[in-house]
């Protein structure tokens, strides 16, 4: 009896799931890039929760494990990206790379996915001098010129398809690019769409509350910082309706200024009238809101706001925002080993069937400034010990002089005994007498025995 096949039968992505569709017109693919977008480039706490979850992941120390590969695969791949070797010499001179690929910048660029939800690149390779293929590029496909993302009934990405470039619209092509050519960035994805779920769309309603709060906050302040002019019409007029017209000009005319002013006939009243009873200010609720954004992505220490009691939970706050951005670095290096380590030694190394480098990183906030205190315990322990380089970066880090080279104090030590025998006299104290100090000692005990006699 033949073995069943066990084959996929049901669909990761239906004609239509409402359940998981996004219902903001404004936060549905393609129009949310230009949402996130203005989010993060309008509102300073936004801007600050950003940098708060991508710098971290951008300061920790990335390098490349070699897992077994081959020497030659690993040195490949290093070059390709710009990145250290996991054992390998700190100080050791990267190799020169004739292609635009660096891991810092696109570690920055993979990053705004956590905005976007989505962030796609590009891989585009070169042949090298060595005849192997090289990763020249990873080219950004950025958010707002993506019109389409193409999905297969399983779940997998197929393609993507941009806006038509060129000045001729009508006569330029939409690009499409196939999956096999893409490093695909999404985040926190749902309901297979391969749109991702930013980091902002929680944040998105206090946002837009926020938003109003603040333009009702200057109004508030522009109607009633310095009053309301009223204006009373004269009872000595023969024309009230006609002065009460000429009042209201007046008063919406009025400004404050070094030579503002007004003309009012006999018996009219001006007066700056300010509101009575006390105004609502939006600023506690305004508050509020930057709070809710900020704890939406578990950055609760940007709402320390400077009072005593505020700092006591600040550790442990402090610990799950780490805990948050480490999965969110794991994340990006699963990403990265798999579609641009493992893909780029498939293109130059068609022949390898083994084991592949892969993407390491040291845990986020591990890596921290030593204190003379912290290096004094570490030589003590001898956790480390002492060395040329050590040394030589103390004296840099804190600003000492160089260390004097050998023959620079021979030299000095030689015109030292010069002038000490020129003046006659010596710079060292001499090493004592055993002789006298056995003198000195027995004087010192026949002194005592004559006291107790």
């Amino acid at each position: 009896m033949d073995e069943p096949k066990i084959r996929e039968v049901g669909f990761a992505r239906a004609v239509q799931n409402r359940a998981l569709q996004e219902d903001n017109r404004a936060l549905a693919f393609p129009r949310s890039s230009h949402t996130f977008a203005k989010m993060l480039r309008e509102d300073a706490q936004v801007t600050a929760i950003y940098r708060a979850v991508s710098l971290p992941i951008r300061r920790a120390n990335w390098q490349l494990d070699a897992n077994g590969a081959p020497a030659e695969i690993v040195s490949h791949v290093a070059e390709d990206l710009r990145l250290r070797v996991r054992g390998d010499d700190p100080h050791k001179p990267l190799a020169p790379r004739a292609g635009r690929v660096s891991w810092d910048k696109h570690l920055e660029q993979a990053l705004y996915a956590l905005v976007f939800g989505h962030m796609f690149f590009e891989q585009v390779y070169e042949v090298g001098s060595d005849g192997r293929e090289h990763l020249r590029k990873l080219a950004p496909r950025w958010p707002g010129t993506i019109t389409r993302i193409n999905v297969a009934d399983d779940g997998g990405l197929e393609s993507i398809e941009q806006s038509a470039s060129g000045t001729n619209r009508k006569q330029a092509t939409t690009p499409k690019i196939p999956v096999n050519r893409l490093v695909a960035y999404c985040f926190d994805d749902i309901g297979g769409q391969w749109y991702g779920r930013s980091i902002l769309r929680p944040a998105y309603k206090n946002w837009v509350i926020k938003d109003e709060l603040l333009r009702l906050e200057l109004n508030t302040l522009d109607r009633n910082g310095m009053g309301v002019p009223v204006y009373t019409g004269s009872e000595f007029t023969n024309d009230p309706d006609g002065d009460l017209e000429r009042g209201q000009e007046i008063v919406e005319g009025f400004r404050s200024g070094e030579h503002s002013g007004a003309s009012i006939p006999a018996g009219a009243k001006l007066e700056v009238k300010g509101t009575s009873g006390q105004l609502v200010s939006p600023r506690e609720a305004i508050a509020y809101h930057d709070n809710m954004m900020a704890r939406s992505v578990m950055a609760h220490v940007l709402n320390l706001d400077g009072k005593g009691g505020a700092y006591a939970l600040a550790s442990t706050q402090n610990d799950l925002l780490v805990q948050s951005l480490q999965t969110m670095a794991e994340w990006v290096q699963d990403v990265a080993t798999q579609h641009v380590i493992e893909d780029l030694v498939r293109v130059a190394f068609p022949e390898h069937d083994g084991l592949m480098p892969q993407l390491v990183f040291d845990p986020i906030a591990s890596k921290k400034e030593i204190t003379p205190g912290d290096l004094a315990q570490l030589l003590n322990s001898k956790a480390i010990f002492s060395d040329k380089d050590l040394e030589e970066d103390l004296r840099r880090r804190y600003t000492l002089p160089p260390k004097q080279k050998i023959s620079d104090a021979l030299r000095s030590k030689l015109a030292r005994e010069k002038l000490e025998q020129e003046m006659g006299v010596s710079l060292t104290e001499p090493e004592p007498d055993e002789s006298s100090v056995d003198a000195a000692i027995e004087a010192k005990l026949n002194k005592l025995r004559g006291i107790h006699e």
